[in-house]
C-alpha cells in the first residue's frame, strides 16, 4: 500500500513537470479558475491525489456530552481522475477510488500509516471505487455544477474485525457554487451534498459471516453543508477558512434500542493552496469537529493533497 501512495505521488509530480501547459483563462492560475464548480474543457484532465488523517480521543455519548476514549485514527487516500468530454465544457466523466487504514485501542496517530491488518485493532486496504459524472446544468451559470458518484464497496467482509469502511453502496451528489470578487482577491465557495447509503441492515446481518459494525449507516441519508472563504495574496497562493454542518439521518436501520441511527456534527477549519507549476498545485488543511450528537467523534483532520490539471 505504501508503494501505491509513493507511485501515485511520483505520477502527479511528473505530470506537473512534464505535461503541456494548461490553457486557462487570461491571468488566472488553476487554483483561481478550477474550483470544484468549474468543469474541464474537452480533452483536459484533472487528477487529484488527496490524503487525510482523522484522529480522535473524544466522542459524544448517546446525546451531546463529550467523553474520553482511547485514540482512534482513520487514514484515507482519495484519488480522483476526471476528463472533459464535451466541447462546451459542461460534462466531465471520471473515476474515484479510496484506500483506508484505521487503528484503534490507543495506537499513535501515525501508526495508521503502517497499513497493518491484525483484525482487532487495525485494518487497511482498498475500500471503494466510484464511477462519477460532473455536469454544468445551466449554460449561463458557469460557476454552478454538480458531481454525482456511486461508491461501490470492494473490501472483504470480515466478521468481528475492526472497522474499515461503511458496508454500503453510497450514491452521493455534490452541488457546487462559487463567486469571485474583490478584483479576483476573494472567493466564496459553497457546497451542498446529498448522499444515500443502501445496504443490508444490522438486524439482517449474520454476525458469524458479516461485520455488523460496518453496517451502522446502511439505509440512511447524509447531508453535509459547507462554505469556504478564500483570499489570494498572489495568483499562485490562497489561504482559506471553512465551516461545515453535517447530518446523518437513518430511516430503516434500527439499532438494539429499536431506533434508527442518526448523527449530526459541526466542523471548522483552515488551509492553503499553492500553484507549484502551471499544471500542479498542492493543498494542505486542518479541520476540527467542535460539536456532535449520538456517538460522534470530536477529533481533528490533517490533510495534504496534490492536483494536476492539464
Amino acid at each position: 500500500m505504501k508503494k501505491i501512495i509513493l507511485l501515485s505521488t511520483l505520477f502527479c509530480l511528473s505530470l506537473g513537470l512534464f505535461a503541456q501547459e494548461t490553457d486557462t483563462a487570461p491571468n488566472l492560475t488553476n487554483i483561481q479558475e478550477f474550483t470544484p464548480s468549474k468543469l474541464l474543457r474537452k480533452g483536459q484532465w484533472d487528477i487529484k491525489f488527496f490524503n487525510s488523517i482523522y484522529t480522535q480521543t473524544e466522542q459524544t455519548d448517546g446525546e451531546s456530552t463529550a467523553r474520553t476514549i482511547p485514540r482512534e485514527t482513520f487514514f484515507t487516500n482519495t484519488t480522483e481522475i476526471f476528463t472533459g468530454v464535451s466541447k462546451n465544457a459542461r460534462v466531465n466523466v471520471g473515476f474515484i477510488f479510496q484506500v483506508r487504514a484505521n487503528t484503534f485501542g490507543g495506537a499513535g496517530a501515525l501508526d495508521a500509516l503502517q497499513f497493518e491488518n491484525n483484525g482487532s485493532t487495525s485494518r487497511s486496504g482498498l475500500t471503494t471505487i466510484a464511477p462519477s459524472i460532473r455536469i454544468q446544468p445551466f449554460k449561463n451559470i458557469g460557476n454552478f455544477s454538480f458531481t454525482s458518484s456511486l461508491f461501490i464497496p470492494v473490501f472483504e467482509d470480515v466478521p468481528n474485525a475492526a472497522y474499515l469502511d461503511k458496508r454500503s453502496f453510497f450514491w452521493e451528489t455534490k452541488f457546487f457554487y462559487d463567486r469571485t470578487f474583490g478584483q479576483n482577491k476573494w472567493q466564496l465557495f459553497t457546497e451542498a451534498d446529498i448522499g444515500f447509503n443502501f445496504g443490508e441492515t444490522r438486524e439482517d446481518a449474520n454476525p458469524e459471516t458479516e461485520n455488523i459494525g460496518e453496517r451502522f449507516a446502511n439505509n440512511s441519508i447524509f447531508l453535509p453543508l459547507s462554505a469556504f472563504l478564500s483570499y489570494f495574496p498572489t495568483t499562485k497562493a490562497t489561504v482559506f477558512v471553512n465551516a461545515q454542518q453535517a447530518f446523518l439521518i437513518g430511516y430503516d436501520n434500527p439499532d438494539n434500542t429499536g431506533a434508527n441511527f442518526s448523527q449530526n456534527s459541526t466542523a471548522v477549519g483552515f488551509g492553503a493552496k499553492y500553484q507549484l507549476t502551471e499544471v500542479l498545485n498542492v493543498e494542505s488543511s486542518f479541520g476540527k469537529i467542535v460539536r456532535g450528537q449520538n456517538f460522534q467523534g470530536l477529533g481533528q483532520t490533517f490533510s495534504l493533497g496534490l492536483r494536476a490539471i492539464f
